[in-house]
């Protein structure tokens, strides 16, 4: 059976403060940490055994998710005492892989939230002969990736960084964060030091003669990477637009876990999340937000497209669009927090202390 590398080792600055106490695959999407989904769709494809590549916060995956045995998979952890970048991650965790020298190896970013066929490439893979296998998907603007251009047999040609004229955007394809390996392959990479399979590895394999192979698959795809993106994720696991099998219940306009709290006349919509111990008061709106765990929407405030964390407050009538508030913070009465605004863990915003209109 495929076994695969799960890449879970990232610091996720673009998240903070999301990420100050939690490492970004652990953050909570839909309900559940996000690795969860990544390893459900997994053990889905029929993969077995699992190896998570850690580093920032390395202590937080094993007491979560154990030996694997609870989601049907055996979980192996490794942890990079120094950050070794995606290729050096890669190699670093080699010796607790059990595959022969020509049989495939998944390797997946733990932040990239996707609708991909596994199964389709693996058979891709394995069908082509590929010593590597990419997962590509089309995006409207690639000026923020690195573009792959194949040929008509899918056989890629390039790895392009990210362009900076309209020139050298040859292609929308893009590296879309999956790969299969061949598992002799992971060996050639070399130990013990920072290495990047999209700037190193890949091209020097490409300059080398090997056969790298491209399989577009069109399906749902997000880099979960920003905090809008994040929120618009876990809406979408919740709307049923993203698929996962771990979603703990029903897919529609809202999800509220067991032990939460949402007042009768509160209104919830957009795929919106409320976590355990969550309380949502009288005549809230939330719509398209994430309410972490222990987490308080005071009467009569309104939470659009933002994540609220963990044991955090959000006072009466404050009204927050497109904000992060982080771990433990407490927003006073009456606030009004726009686009991209992030609290940081466990501040406080004193009541009627920000607004962005007047007082009428």
């Amino acid at each position: 059976m495929t076994e695969a590398i799960l890449l879970v080792g990232g610091k996720g600055t673009r998240l903070r403060p999301l990420t100050v106490h939690t490492p970004k695959p652990m953050v909570p999407a839909a309900g559940v940490p996000f690795l969860t989904h990544q390893l459900a769709r997994a053990r889905a494809a029929g993969v077995e055994h699992i190896v998570l590549a850690t580093s920032y916060l390395a202590e937080v995956f094993e007491p979560h998710f154990g030996d694997g045995a609870a989601l049907g998979l055996h979980i192996e952890y490794v942890t990079e005492e120094e950050p070794l970048g995606t290729g050096g991650a890669i190699r670093n965790v080699a010796s607790r892989l059990r595959s022969g020298p020509d049989e495939p190896v998944l390797v997946f970013n733990g932040d990239i939230l996707t609708g991909l066929d596994i199964r389709a490439l693996v058979r891709t893979h394995e069908t082509t002969g590929a010593d590597v296998s990419l997962h590509l998907t089309k995006v409207t603007d690639p000026r923020a990736y690195g573009l792959v251009p194949t040929d008509d047999t899918g056989r890629v040609l390039a790895f392009l960084e990210k362009p900076q004229t309209p020139e050298e955007i040859v292609t929308d394809q893009i590296n879309a964060g999956a790969y299969v390996f061949r598992r002799s392959v992971i060996d050639t990479i070399p130990a013990g030091r920072v290495v990047s399979v999209e700037r190193e590895t890949f091209p020097g394999l490409l300059a080398a003669g090997a056969h790298l192979q491209g399989m577009v698959d069109s399906t749902y795809w997000l880099d979960l990477g920003t905090p809008a993106a994040f929120v618009r994720g876990s809406a979408d696991l919740v709307l049923g637009r993203a698929p996962s099998p771990a979603v703990p219940g029903r897919c529609g306009d809202r999800l509220v876990l067991p032990t939460a709290t949402v007042a009768p006349d509160a209104k919830l919509a957009g795929g919106t999340v409320v976590g355990e111990g969550a309380f949502v008061a009288e005549g809230a709106r939330v719509f398209g937000s994430t309410i972490l765990p222990g987490a308080v929407i005071e009467p009569g405030a309104v939470v659009t497209d933002s994540l609220i964390g963990t044991r955090a407050r959000v006072g009466e009538r404050s009204v927050l669009t497109g904000t992060v508030i982080g771990d433990g913070a407490t927003i006073g009465a009456r606030n009004e927090l726009r686009e991209g605004v992030r609290v940081w863990c466990d501040a406080t915003i004193p009541a009627g202390a920000l607004r962005f209109s007047s007082d009428q």
